[in-house]
């Protein structure tokens, strides 16, 4: 990422790239980036104004569908331009599309839009966790499925008969990572150069799947990175032939996806790693025991976060290797939080409730604000770590098993309201019961395979 300490830095450091256009973007409520590339003069001209920006980008679902039960915007608003404001600090080159300048935006605080923002969200609870006296590093990891790309078969063919890139289960396979290593290896390093950097990436069980960790770093950068590491994965893609997918659930005979979030809360130094104590069980501190206490607490009032969409709850289902309980344990892939303490600096936990279809601004921050809970609440962790199968232990509960009721549950929560503030609960939950209301009413092929004929 380019190096500025100001604006007019940055303007002369395009001016001497002889930069002809730039391309904004902003992310919608589902963590779809909504932009338009602007010429050079232009950008000039707004890059400390900011920039109006229609604020319908909160006012449509993802398939640009306008909601008819938002407050915040809609026809009865007029759908007016809001604010928006650029983040110089997100400045990158796109290596695939002639280097062309890309920033993220978000919009001015004194915007109806800010109040619903979901960068602005995070933004305002890592405030927090700063004004608590932390600092927060976190990570999202994510598996996808790589099809073969053929949009005008998709879009005639209903999207049946989809096709994988590769064939086969192989996980972890070197030999299936080749079949297609012109597109394995742009993936590396051209998102290396777009300041995307990944941990590692390889092949996951499942035809066509692939995984990619993101290298750690600051709460919000962090989300930054995911989001655009899943934009920059389709744009990668297609210049492959290659459409990735991160629905959650793509095929309900093969696995499903998952957006692990992993997180640690450090001294404001930054050279402590609070998660870790070497005189406590596991190496887990007091600190990181609180902070699993209230991701516990929080879970069933905030999962519609973490899990969005109709699709997502197909892949929360027992032995599907995502979690369908309130359970924690250390280093154990059937529960909902795994504890992962092993080192004084790798100390963390893992949220693994988390799908590839989350917005990974939202996912980040509802992390950080249900662990700051159980912190600042100095909850006690009374939870059992799970020995074991952590889809038998429903001791403490399960989590909603559906779209529609775990909105509710988000929706009538004070908790939630508490966490991230009423305007945002109404708005997100409306779009969730919206969501909603547009699958209840389509008549599915399963419906007629099983009732047209018979009944």
């Amino acid at each position: 990422m380019p190096s500025v300490t100001s604006t007019s830095a940055l303007l002369k450091q395009l001016a001497d790239k002889k930069m002809q256009k730039v391309k904004l973007a902003v992310t919608d409520i589902d963590g779809v980036l909504r932009g338009k590339v602007i010429s050079f003069e232009k950008f000039k001209s707004i890059a400390e104004s900011g920039f109006g920006f229609c604020d319908v980008v909160f006012g449509w679902d993802a398939g640009d569908v306008a909601y008819d039960n938002a407050a915040i915007t809609g026809w009865h608003t007029g759908y007016p331009d809001a604010m928006a404001v650029i983040d110089i600090k997100t400045c990158r080159y796109i290596p695939w599309d002639n280097d062309i300048a890309f920033f993220l935006a978000d919009f001015d605080t004194k915007e109806a839009a800010s109040e619903i923002c979901p960068r602005n969200l995070l933004k305002k609870v890592n405030a927090q966790v700063k004004k608590a006296g932390y600092h927060a590093y976190c990570s999202q990891e994510f598996e996808w499925f790589n099809l073969v790309d053929n949009s005008d078969e998709l879009y005639a063919g209903k999207f049946r008969d989809l096709k994988p890139m590769t064939n086969g289960m192989f996980g972890y396979s070197v030999l299936r990572a080749s079949q297609r290593n012109a597109f394995f290896n742009d993936l590396f390093d051209l998102l290396k150069k777009f300041d995307v950097p990944l941990e590692g990436i390889h092949t996951e069980t499942g035809p066509g799947v692939y995984e990619a960790a993101i290298t750690y770093s600051d709460s919000l950068e962090a989300a930054d990175r995911a989001v655009l590491f899943k934009s920059s994965v389709k744009e990668i893609g297609y210049r492959h032939g290659v459409l990735p997918t991160f629905m959650a659930k793509f095929n309900e005979n093969l696995p499903g996806c998952s957006g692990h979030v992993h997180q640690s809360l450090w001294s404001a130094d930054l050279k402590q790693n609070l998660f870790y104590d070497k005189k406590k069980k596991h190496n887990i501190s007091a600190l990181m025991e609180s902070y699993i206490a209230g991701q516990l607490y929080c879970l069933p009032y905030i999962l519609p976060m973490f899990a969005p969409t109709v699709n997502s709850y197909k892949r929360l289902v027992e032995g599907a290797w995502a979690p369908t309980t309130l359970t924690w344990a250390v280093d154990n892939r059937t529960t909902a939080l795994r504890a992962l303490p092993a080192g004084e600096k790798s100390a963390r936990l893992e949220t693994r409730v988390v799908g590839s279809d989350s917005n990974p601004y939202l996912a980040i921050a509802a992390c950080l604000a249900s662990g700051l809970y159980g912190v600042k609440k100095k909850l006690k962790l009374e939870t059992p770590v799970t020995i074991g199968n952590g889809y038998a232990n429903k001791t403490n509960g399960v989590l909603p098993s559906n779209l529609w009721q775990a909105t509710q549950a988000m929706k009538n929560s004070d908790l939630a309201k508490e966490l991230f503030g009423e305007t945002f609960v109404a708005h997100f939950t409306a779009t969730r019961e919206w969501e909603w209301r547009q699958f209840s009413k389509v008549v599915t092929d399963w419906e007629l395979k099983r009732y047209l004929e018979i009944i």
